[in-house]
């Protein structure tokens, strides 16, 4: 089982590493916080200090357009955002 299914790279996020060396990630919906720090330790090689979680719910939208109805479903994700310890930094684009 997969328990980091891709980083977060947006504005908020990337402003966050840079202040308070934080960084945030997609994660399994099972994933605990403890197995997210055992993930992010093995992966990157840091030393990570604090885990916060979210569970984001599904999301239905409905459009009325000319051919008629049309609904869609955003799925549900869980987001974790881990701070590292003092020193540690994760660089995202060293393999681009």
């Amino acid at each position: 089982m997969s328990i980091l299914i891709k980083p977060i790279i947006t504005e908020k996020v990337t402003d966050q590493s840079e202040l308070f060396n934080r960084y945030g990630f997609v994660v399994d919906k099972r994933a605990n916080k403890i197995e997210i720090k055992l993930a992010v330790e093995k992966t990157y090689g840091v030393s990570v200090d604090k885990v916060r979680t979210l569970n984001y719910p599904v999301k239905r939208t409905t459009k009325f357009t000319k051919k008629g109805v049309v609904s869609g479903t955003k799925g549900a994700y869980k987001k974790a955002i881990v701070q590292l310890a003092e020193g540690d930094n994760i660089d995202f684009y060293s393999n681009i």
